[in-house]
């Protein structure tokens, strides 16, 4: 038995301890959170197209040359820019994406020619691959034991952060009658705080693939090691150690344990919606600012309707949590009407010549993509570990990015069709109807197949919330008559889409 003197000597020397890592997680806290919060303040970003077709860029120039170097870039730099986040620990990636935002304003202020509106385009792009960093950073710092809690506090600054700039941005334009010049200015100086702040940022000491080795502490070792732990005895000739070396090398086990998850159904089924709805969201986002000019010239509610579209999604994402149904059975029905729902808006788009259809569909069309971000994020991550979930959603986000580059060099560029903005958005209605009808078409295929089995051998139920680690964890347990069951892994990494994705959309990146 231990005195009890030395064990209130021992509580009394880990209170103090505990009170100052409690005082430093919530420093650390506030910080991120309003890094994240004023990095999204960028008032002029929903006024981009105006500002420059004032600056006597013709529509055609915008449409056709501009904003096709958009995803043209993305494509170049998104993989450099994900392996540069997990070597150099984000901290460099989130200081560079604030440099890029700079070069983006100041191109904007200063450039005169298309090859400089292409160029900040360039620089965009960047901004855009870095997203990843932030997603990333947040979940490096902090013990595992918070990771839910400090992914909500970081989404929920940066979501007030989009909203209370398209907020400003309108506001200073319909009440103050700022210039756009003058708006983009005051964006400019946003960006150079928000430079500054990262500045002063904490550089994590791990990173989830190329800094593995040096723990932080309290951190969980890597998931696939504890699912997959190496040999315990040792190669005795050099050629098996080499083997060895290489079956256990950490890409091999990713790449195999990659190739056994694609076998499940849902897995599939949800990475194939990633890829080709997000291709043709984005390709909306990116035009829509041109097409509302295009139909009415006169009103400039822009920042308005970013505003009201981000508040709609955050609702639609909130409201996806509590949707319970046996997604294994009707998923594709539910990703079919979704889908169906979206063609029928961008539909209204582009027939409707009246530019409050236009504004009220495109906040419906951003709320209904944005209904099934945390579904899909939740369908695809919940049976893969940290590291696996990572490189899915990144390959999702190549795949995606890939997609939308060919479509843009066949209907946008004036190397390809050259089309104007409402035939574009003609093809993107035939794009996403032929979706829907794919996915109507599958779901009746399987709704066949479980009436022919007959109603005594249902389908599978849904895959229970666990991941491989926990059920590895699970299984070593019940071998020893551990009955205490698995313990919670960490959460997974969000994609482009699951966490900055708001202000991708509101990109007025395009506008540009």
């Amino acid at each position: 038995m231990v005195p009890t003197s030395q064990v209130a000597e021992k509580q009394a020397c880990e209170e103090p301890r505990q009170d100052h890592e409690l005082k430093s997680w919530r420093c650390l806290v506030f910080y991120l959170c309003f890094f994240g919060f004023m990095a999204q303040l960028r008032p002029g970003e929903s006024f981009i197209t105006p500002f420059l077709l004032e600056r006597k860029f013709t529509k055609e120039q915008v449409t056709n040359e501009i904003i096709p170097m958009l995803p043209y870039s993305h494509l170049a730099v998104l993989v450099p820019v994900f392996l540069l986040t997990d070597y150099l620990r984000y901290k460099p990636v989130l200081v560079l994406q604030c440099l890029s935002f700079v070069c983006v304003w100041l191109l904007l202020l200063l450039g005169t020619s298309v090859m400089h509106m292409q160029l900040m385009e360039v620089f965009y792009s960047v901004t855009m691959a870095a997203r990843i960093a932030y997603s990333s950073y947040i979940f490096s710092l902090v013990h595992p034991s918070r990771y839910q809690r400090m992914a909500s506090y970081s989404r929920a600054a940066v979501l007030l952060g989009v909203f209370i700039s398209s907020v400003l941005g309108q506001a200073l334009v319909t009440v103050g009658h700022i210039s756009t010049y003058t708006l983009n200015c005051i964006s400019l100086g946003f960006i150079l705080f928000s430079l500054v702040l990262s500045l002063f940022l904490k550089r994590p000491k791990r990173s989830l693939f190329f800094n593995r080795s040096t723990l932080a502490r309290g951190a969980l070792p890597c998931e696939l090691d504890q699912m997959h732990p190496g040999p315990d005895r040792p190669e005795t000739r050099k050629l098996d150690r080499m083997l060895g070396t290489c079956r256990d090398s950490f890409l091999v086990r990713m790449l195999s344990e990659l190739v056994e998850n694609a076998r499940q159904p849902q897995l599939r089924l949800w990475c194939l919606w990633w890829v080709f709805n997000s291709s043709g969201y984005y390709l909306i986002t990116y035009y829509v600012h041109v097409l509302w000019r295009s139909t009415d010239s006169s009103l400039s509610y822009n920042g308005a309707v970013d505003a009201a579209s981000t508040l709609l999604s955050a609702i639609t994402s909130f409201s996806a949590g509590f949707l319970s149904i046996r997604w294994t059975l009707w998923s594709k029905l539910v990703i079919a009407g979704v889908i169906a729902i979206q063609a029928s808006l961008v539909f209204c788009m582009f027939q409707i010549r009246d530019i409050w259809v236009c504004y009220v569909t495109f906040v419906l069309f951003r709320g209904a993509y944005q209904f099934l971000v945390p579904i899909a994020t939740f369908q695809i991550a919940s049976s893969l570990s940290k590291e696996l979930c990572a490189l899915v959603f990144g390959i999702n986000t190549f795949l995606a990015t890939a997609l939308k580059t060919c479509i843009t060099l066949v209907v946008s560029d004036k190397r390809g069709l050259g089309l104007q903005v409402h035939d574009q958005f003609r093809i993107y209605f035939i794009y996403f109807l032929v979706l829907s009808i794919t996915c109507f078409a599958w779901a009746g295929l399987d709704g066949l197949r479980y009436c022919q089995r007959g109603r005594h051998q249902p389908l599978a139920q849904a895959q229970e919330l666990r991941s491989p680690l926990e059920t590895s964890v699970q299984a070593i347990s019940l071998q020893d008559g551990d009955l205490r069951g698995p313990q919670p892994s960490a959460p997974q990494l969000l994609s482009e889409d699951g966490m900055e994705d708001d202000r991708g959309d509101l990109r007025v990146e395009a506008k540009a």
